[in-house]
């Protein structure tokens, strides 16, 4: 909505199907390069000038919100349906198996989802919702007497993240590879529970920091 609750104007026809095409662009030079992929690329391949591409999507982090809205919706839902399961155990299996899922052919999806990218709201907000679904389902499980007591949420987002990030190499090694470390890495979080924790936990309000810390050490995401 514009100013004053106003609907903005419609774009001409010309103008809606370049969107179009940057979007399509954007979608498939990300899951090739990543989300920090030079903007001119994605302009030549969508058949436009960089102004055309600044002139729809101001900035790098315009561009990614609206590339991976859907993407982030996905993570949103999967937390849901979630939550609606009983058994707290098969909800966590079933929800990284979901998110996994969507990676593992995606590059551009899988930095989205193991980023924070606190400049782009609903890919923020995606990345909270996250970590508070994880939370509700660990202590559910703990409650269920499935999961070790002396684990909190984000041990798993700590270690999940790093393997959601080598999906898509494992995918092209085998499709479904990634499948066999996700049940590896759950095992060790069931009850009951081995030897004692030798540290204690990373805070939940490291989450950001641990979540940037995934890029490559000394690599900063441009701005663009």
């Amino acid at each position: 909505m514009a100013q004053g609750g106003t609907r903005p104007a419609p774009l001409r026809r010309d103008a809606q199907r370049n969107r179009d095409a940057l979007i399509a662009a954007a979608l498939d030079v990300f899951a090739e390069l990543g989300p920090d992929a030079p903007l001119d690329v994605i302009a030549r391949r969508a058949g436009v000038g960089n102004a055309t591409l600044y002139r729809h999507f101001p900035t790098r982090d315009a561009l990614i919100g609206e590339v991976f809205a859907d993407a982030a919706r996905v993570v949103v839902d999967a937390g849901r349906d979630a939550l609606a399961v009983e058994d707290a155990w098969s909800a966590i299996e079933g929800y990284f198996t979901r998110i996994f899922d969507l990676v593992a052919h995606n590059r551009g999806i899988n930095d989205v989802v193991t980023m924070a990218i606190p400049s782009v709201p609903a890919l923020a907000e995606m990345s909270h919702r996250n970590a508070e679904t994880v939370g509700e389902l660990v202590a559910r499980a703990q409650r269920q007497g499935t999961m070790r007591t002396d684990v909190v949420a984000m041990d798993l987002l700590f270690l999940l993240g790093p393997l959601c990030r080598a999906v898509p190499a494992a995918h092209d090694l085998r499709p479904g590879l990634w499948r066999r470390y996700l049940a590896l890495l759950l095992d060790g979080f069931r009850a009951p529970a081995g030897p004692p924790l030798p540290e204690p936990p990373v805070g939940e309000e490291r989450l950001d920091e641990l979540f940037a810390g995934l890029w490559e050490a000394g690599e900063e995401r441009p701005g663009g």
